[in-house]
C-alpha cells in the first residue's frame, strides 16, 4: 500500500497505462503545463507531446478528435477540464462516440475516456460545478464512472482506459486532495461493483463521489444516536451495483439514496424506481434543489447536501414518520 491523493492516483494510473500500452495517450487544453488541476504534471516530460497533447480551445473538436482516432485503433483520453464544458461537445459524445459500436454492426468500438471533473468546489458558481453524471446514464452505450477515494480513482481510471467502449469519467473537484491508501501493483476494478463503506442493520444510504464522504459523517452521528446505517459507495452508474443494493435494502426494510446532483431527474430516481419494482422497503431520494448554484459560499451552501439533512431523512425512515 502506498499513500496517495486522489489526483495523484488517477495521474499514476494514466502513467502506468501509457507505459503498459503504447496506443494510450492525452489529449486536451494546458496538458502540456500540467492541467488546470495539476493532474498531467510531469507526464509530458516523460511521454512527449505527441502523447501528451495540448488543444486548441474547442471540446468539440477535441473530442471529435478522439472519437476518430479511437475508432482507428488508440486509446485516448480525453481533458474535458469541466464537466460543464463537456456539454460543447455533447454530439461527438452522445450521438457519436457512445452509438458507433451499434451503428457500425461492432466492426469498430470507441475505447475512449472523457475525463470531466464535476461537483462544487470552492466558489467555481454555477457554470463550473454542476454534476450531470444522470444525463450519460441516460444514454446507451456509455459507461458512467464516479469513484469517491484515491484508490478506487486509480483502479477505475485504469480499468475504463482498458474498456473498448467509451467511458464518461466524472472525478469530484472537492477531493482532489484528499488522501488514502492505494494498493500496490496492477489493481483494477471491475465496473458495477459497489463497495459496502459501513456495515449496518437499520436502514441503507447510497451514494457515490464526494458525496460519499459527506454520508459517512452523517452514518457516524446516526451511529452515536443508536442507528446503525449501511452506507454502499456505488462507484460506477452505470452499470451500477443492482444487486447489492437490492440486497441490503431489503434486509434493512429502509432506502435513502444520496447525491450532490439536483434531485430532478437524478440518479437517485433510478435507483429508487427500480427498489419498488423489486422489494418492499421505506425509501427516499436526497438531492440538490433545482436551483444554479452560487458564487457566493452562502448561496453554494443552500444547495449542498449536508450531513445534518442527511441525519434527519434517515431518522425519518427508520422513526416512520411522514417525509416532505
Amino acid at each position: 500500500m502506498a499513500m496517495m491523493t486522489y489526483l495523484d492516483a488517477a495521474r499514476a494510473a494514466l502513467a502506468e497505462e501509457m507505459r503498459r500500452d503504447p496506443t494510450v495517450w492525452a489529449v486536451g487544453e494546458d496538458l502540456g503545463r500540467g492541467g488546470v488541476f495539476s493532474q498531467y504534471r510531469g507526464l509530458v516530460e516523460e511521454f512527449g507531446p505527441e502523447r501528451i497533447s495540448d488543444a486548441p480551445i474547442s471540446e468539440a473538436a477535441i473530442l471529435g478528435a478522439a472519437v476518430g482516432a479511437a475508432m482507428m485503433g488508440t486509446r485516448p483520453v480525453v481533458e474535458m477540464r469541466f464537466s460543464d464544458f463537456a456539454l460543447c461537445a455533447v454530439d461527438e459524445l452522445v450521438n457519436q462516440a457512445a452509438k458507433a459500436r451499434y451503428m457500425f454492426g461492432g466492426q469498430t468500438r470507441v475505447p475512449l475516456v472523457v475525463r470531466e471533473p464535476m461537483g462544487m468546489w470552492r466558489s467555481s458558481a454555477a457554470q463550473h460545478s454542476q454534476s450531470l453524471e444522470a444525463w450519460y446514464a441516460h444514454i446507451p452505450g456509455l459507461v458512467v464512472v464516479c469513484p469517491s477515494t484515491p484508490a478506487d480513482n486509480k483502479a477505475l481510471l485504469k480499468a475504463a482506459i482498458r474498456s473498448d467502449d467509451p467511458v464518461v469519467y466524472l472525478e469530484h473537484k472537492h477531493l482532489w486532495p484528499l488522501e488514502g491508501e492505494v494498493p500496490d501493483g496492477d489493481h483494477v476494478l471491475p465496473f458495477g461493483q459497489a463497495a459496502i463503506v459501513t456495515p449496518g442493520s437499520d436502514l441503507t444510504i447510497v451514494s457515490w463521489s464526494a458525496q460519499v464522504h459527506v454520508c459517512a459523517d452523517a452514518v457516524a452521528t446516526l451511529a452515536r444516536q443508536g442507528v446503525k446505517a449501511e452506507l454502499i459507495d456505488l462507484r460506477t452508474l452505470w452499470p451500477w451495483d443492482k444487486e447489492t443494493v437490492l440486497a441490503s435494502a431489503a434486509r434493512t426494510g429502509r432506502l435513502l439514496i444520496v447525491h450532490e446532483a439536483v434531485q430532478a431527474g437524478g440518479f437517485g430516481a433510478e435507483i429508487a424506481a427500480t427498489a419498488a419494482e423489486h422489494i418492499t422497503a421505506r425509501i427516499r431520494r436526497l438531492g440538490a434543489p433545482r436551483a444554479p448554484i452560487g458564487y457566493a459560499p452562502p448561496l453554494e451552501d443552500a444547495v449542498r447536501v449536508q450531513a445534518p439533512a442527511i441525519v434527519a431523512a434517515a431518522l425519518g425512515l427508520v422513526n416512520g414518520r411522514q417525509l416532505g
